[in-house]
């Protein structure tokens, strides 16, 4: 029988809280601490603060359970656990580092609790060496060596999915560097590693199964480290790699999704990150490759490679704008329809969202612009400054009213089901710019729409269709 184990989880947000959510649905004790006192009150109230698959039900059902606390007490939660995970923010700095000041905060004051032996466990993503500054900063703070260890535990987390992920992973990476900190470790994950998990009849359904298990696997320390930077990394790099493919699709009248799926049956390669589109975004593709570049740039190792997969990206934002201009020849006072504002579909996360950067980019243009998406408006409203050029809509087909041209920034599935025939009626031009390739081109041409993707060829409207603006 699988042990239960006292866990604390230091952060609350995408990582901290689905952690700490999803460690109490593997069957263990969870406090989950945050020293923003708002926040606590909002998950001890329920409130999940995140748009996520599966967390207000797990949330729930763990609260009221008392597998799971919310607290800011963190030397309270330091004694009262086993195990701390710190899962704090590291954001990029102006140099382009992961800014560690967070998690070094967080061990400090871990250190200043510390009576008994406890295992702390990295799961915020930092660049190598950082188990050994951890380390460091606990003992400067006057803890014996013998009262803790410190171990990298990476997370392999997409948003939107990040539940799944966690309870169904393609791996589990564990950088110990004592037997007894990756005995604890593995206890932890047993639930999952084990199978035993998967035989529940309300277990979370995914990937894995009792008879297929994920596999744990042990590594350094520093091994650990460089794991998630660098799947972060190559990742990134899969899908500049395919946008810079789409353009020379573009330029030869190929089409994208043909050739991407001839690369994606190579069992070398495979299909997934071979969607091309208007770039990556997000907090942690942008965030890892800058960090991942700037650790290689100290020590001394030519790693230009990432700084064209960051200038690619940057470019296919352009490239789209581009593909906007070409579709109305000017921009200035055009109305312009948005569908979608998050950095990707089923998430309201829009840090380093290319989709908010192309609606500044519109608005600087002079274009006036409703968007809408299905959960980040209220994050957007906070990002972008208001103004009486930019609206937000109640639904899609409310930013496509009159519009001159709708763009498809963020592939929602919902998008991808869209009334073509009613689309086609509110619009003021049929018109239709997709930065996520969700329609099928010879669809759009029978519909009658002038339909720009990434990638493929343009199709214009069919022949025999009428095109009559919504407004005439």
């Amino acid at each position: 029988m699988n042990k239960t184990i006292q866990i604390a989880v230091v952060g609350s947000g995408y990582v901290g809280l689905v952690a700490a959510v999803c460690f109490a649905e593997i069957g263990h004790d969870v406090v989950c601490v945050d020293n923003d006192e708002r926040k606590v009150a909002a998950l001890e109230s329920g409130d999940t603060l995140i748009h996520e698959k599966h967390l207000p039900e797990l949330l729930a059902r763990y609260r009221n359970a008392k597998k799971i606390r919310f607290t800011a007490d963190l030397h309270e939660a330091t004694q009262a656990s086993q195990a701390i995970f710190i899962a704090v923010g590291t954001p990029q700095s102006e140099t382009g580092d992961a800014d560690l000041s967070y998690v070094e905060a967080v061990a400090c004051e871990i250190a200043r609790s510390l009576t008994s032996y406890k295992v702390i466990v990295e799961k915020s993503t930092v660049p190598v060496y950082t188990n050994e500054w951890i380390r460091r900063s606990i003992e400067r703070n006057g803890v014996a060596r013998r009262l803790f260890d410190v171990v990298s535990n990476p997370e392999f987390l997409r948003e939107g999915t990040a539940v799944e992920d966690f309870l169904h992973p393609d791996r589990i990476v564990v950088g110990a560097d004592s037997e007894a900190a990756s005995t604890l470790l593995a206890a932890i994950y047993a639930p999952l590693t084990s199978g035993e998990y998967y035989k529940r009849p309300d277990a979370v359904p995914g990937s894995c199964s009792a008879n297929q298990p994920p596999p744990l696997l042990n590594t350094s320390t520093k091994s650990a480290e460089i794991i998630k930077h660098a799947s972060n990394a190559f990742l990134a790099l899969k899908i500049s790699f395919i946008n810079a493919v789409s353009n020379l699709c573009e330029a030869t009248d190929a089409n994208i999704e043909q050739v991407a799926r001839g690369i994606g049956l190579d069992s070398r390669i495979g299909h997934r990150f071979l969607r091309p589109g208007i770039g990556y975004g997000g907090s942690c593709f942008p965030k890892d490759v800058a960090a991942f570049r700037s650790v290689a740039d100290q020590l001394g190792i030519d790693f230009n490679l990432l700084t064209e997969v960051e200038k690619i990206n940057l470019e296919q934002k352009k490239r789209f704008l581009s593909k906007v201009r070409s579709a109305l020849w000017t921009l200035r006072g055009k109305r312009i329809g948005v569908l979608g504002l998050a950095f990707k579909g089923e998430t309201d996360d829009i840090r380093e969202s290319p989709a908010v950067d192309l609606v500044e980019m519109l608005l600087a243009e002079g274009c006036s612009i409703t968007a809408y998406d299905p959960a980040a408006m209220k994050r957007a409203e906070q990002r972008l400054t208001a103004s009486p050029q930019l609206r937000y809509a109640s639904d899609a087909y409310a930013a496509a009213v009159d519009a001159d041209a709708l763009l498809v920034l963020t592939d929602w599935s919902e998008f991808s089901s869209l009334d073509l025939k009613r689309l086609y009626t509110i619009m003021r031009y049929p018109i239709i710019v997709d930065g996520r390739n969700l329609f099928d081109p010879g669809v759009m041409h029978e519909f009658g729409f002038t339909y720009i993707s990434v990638g493929r060829p343009a199709v214009y409207p069919a022949r025999d269709v009428e095109v009559t603006p919504a407004s005439a």
